[in-house]
């Protein structure tokens, strides 16, 4: 746990909102609640898909009342980005930094570390580094697979001095409590969970998706580190069970199903702190829905079932629609609890999701949601995969129903709260190498005319052979990464392919520009590679597969070695699938 120094005490609270006229100056900091869904899509927020499409909200299979209410009442950005996997976003999140720099560069869980399986870290790697992680691929791989870190450095006696600031601790005068899904504590190791990086445990499970009923049992039980998981480390000796947590299902609340459960027990903490008046409060509330496995109420089971409007946009499953509704009245009754509280006035509300929708379209099996019209979904870094719906709500300080248009990403989340928290964000930037900047400005300043906020380039790096499908071929993800600087990104397949769109004019990415603009193109691809190869440590590189057959291959354009071909200086637009 890391301790920031010398914060600059707030004394103004934001004036800068736009539609506001002169206000009384007050200086007591605003609580933040973060709302953090699970796999939501862009185009699962009736609100959104209304912004996209125009099309009537009656018309569409799900439903999302109190979001779209909140999106009614406050700012919400069109194009926020995620990564395209849940640890990731969640790393970026907590530390205002890119998460491949931290080495958390999947979704890991749990596949054996250094840590739990007690063998010597190489050096070069992280303790909490994953052995391996592989998906089921049974087609031609020419790149293998990086690693990734299954945690976040939190100053432990493991983590050779790394100590990454957390949130929690930027927000130090601040009472910050956590509920739901962590996952980045390397799955469930002592002294990586929330409470190690400033949080007040209320409820949560390190792990990356839960049932939703009969939860508690499972959430309980001891994790499976020394069983058959690890067979082929059974005669290395483990680490001690006291080395490994559980977890937390926090106060009994009568409730079943867990996204009510989880809910109760925000408006259980909201209600307490509503009596404490000389410290505000944050609230990290990490959603499991609407991840895997498919379960929801049986009485909104039913009632999408009938639903007339079943099939818009490809929305056809049930269950998914249920477990978005609950979604959806989790966040009304949050805000419920505000109210009931006068706690309105002085809180800020945040809703985000972690990465975009699994589509069913990419996804190698099940029924789950479509991102149409945009690319791809969960593990693209295609539009479809990184673009979700980000919410800022603060009643009587924002102007209700804008769109922000300038590009954001996860990583400004960090910043942004420590901003609008009065924290010197200067510095906090400076000293811990941040690679977010505050966006708060935009809050007033929708379309940016006053350039308070900056940042113009991003970037996403994906070092594995993933299951889910390519939207550009229908065949296994590649190994693959991402820069987008303006209205341009890149998209390198390390098989050798490169996909430019203008996402100003194509934000579905139908037209790839990348032989059509070859100086843009190289210019991107070396700007990508420059960075992957300063922030990027060797052991979360992909490496050339010596069994590769290329007779086999059953792509339909041959493996290119684009990184290779970088390092010689080549034309890489022009050698490029």
């Amino acid at each position: 746990m890391k301790q920031i120094t010398n914060p600059t005490f707030f004394t103004i609270l934001l004036i800068f909102f736009l539609g506001c006229k002169k206000k009384t100056i007050e200086t007591k900091r605003p609580n933040i609640i973060f709302i953090l869904a699970d796999d939501l899509g862009y185009m699962d927020v009736q609100g959104y898909a209304h912004h996209t499409l125009g099309v009537e909200k009656i018309k569409m299979y799900y439903e999302t009342p109190h979001l779209d209410q909140l999106m009614s009442e406050g700012v919400s950005f069109s194009q926020a980005y995620a990564n395209q996997l849940c640890s990731p976003t969640r790393a970026s999140l907590l530390t205002g930094k890119y998460a491949a720099r931290l080495g958390v560069t999947t979704a890991t869980g749990p596949e054996p570390t250094y840590f739990n399986t007690n063998l010597e870290t190489p050096e070069g790697s992280y303790i909490q580094d994953c052995l391996y992680h592989v998906d089921p691929i049974k087609i031609q791989q020419a790149w293998m697979n990086g690693s990734s870190s299954s945690a976040v450095p939190a100053g432990t006696q493991y983590d050779n001095g790394l100590d990454e600031l957390s949130l929690a601790e930027v927000l130090e005068d601040y009472h910050s409590s956590f509920i739901g899904k962590w996952h980045i504590g390397g799955h469930g190791s002592k002294g990586y969970q929330p409470s190690d990086q400033g949080f007040e445990e209320l409820m949560y499970w390190d792990a990356p998706g839960s049932v939703y009923f009969d939860w508690k049992d499972k959430w309980l039980a001891p994790f499976a580190h020394a069983n058959s998981k690890y067979a082929r480390y059974k005669d290395t000796p483990k680490r001690p069970n006291n080395e490994f947590v559980t977890g937390n299902i926090g106060e009994e609340t009568g409730k079943e199903y867990l996204t009510d459960d989880m809910t109760a027990q925000a408006v259980n903490f909201i209600n307490k702190r509503a009596t404490i008046k000389d410290e505000p409060f944050f609230l990290y509330f990490c959603h499991f829905a609407v991840h895997t496995p498919l379960q929801g109420r049986e009485q909104d089971m039913e009632h999408f079932e009938n639903k007339g409007s079943k099939g818009w946009n490809n929305h056809v499953s049930p269950v998914y629609a249920s477990m978005v509704k609950s979604l959806d009245e989790s966040v009304g009754n949050i805000m419920e609890a505000l109210k009931k509280n006068g706690l309105e006035n002085n809180t800020i509300v945040v809703f985000m999701s972690d990465n975009g929708g699994i589509s069913t379209k990419i996804a190698h099996q099940g029924t789950y949601t479509d991102n149409s019209p945009f690319l791809g979904g969960k593990a693209n870094v295609t539009e479809g995969g990184i673009r979700v719906p980000l919410i800022f709500w603060w009643k009587n300080n924002l102007k209700g129903g804008q769109w922000s248009d300038i590009p954001v990403d996860c990583s400004d989340i960090l910043p942004t709260f420590a901003d609008i928290a009065g924290y010197n964000v200067d510095e906090i930037i400076k000293t811990n190498d941040l690679d977010g900047r505050s966006f708060a400005s935009l809050l007033s300043d929708v379309g940016n005319l006053k350039k308070g906020y900056k940042k113009n380039i991003r970037y996403w790096y994906y070092p594995f052979n993933v299951i889910y499908n390519s939207p550009f071929d229908g065949l296994p993800l590649q190994p693959h990464s991402a820069i987008r600087e303006g209205n341009y990104k890149l998209i390198f397949d390390w098989y050798g392919r490169l996909f430019l769109f203008d996402i100003e004019k194509d934000p579905f990415e139908k037209n790839n520009l990348a032989k059509k603009k070859p100086e843009l193109s190289n210019y991107l691809f070396d700007k990508l590679m420059r960075w992957t190869k300063k922030n990027v440590k060797n052991t979360y590189k992909p490496y050339l597969n010596k069994d590769y057959h290329a007779n086999l291959e059953e792509r339909d354009v041959p493996f290119i070695n684009l990184v290779k071909a970088w390092k010689k200086d080549k034309n890489i637009a022009e050698l490029a699938n």
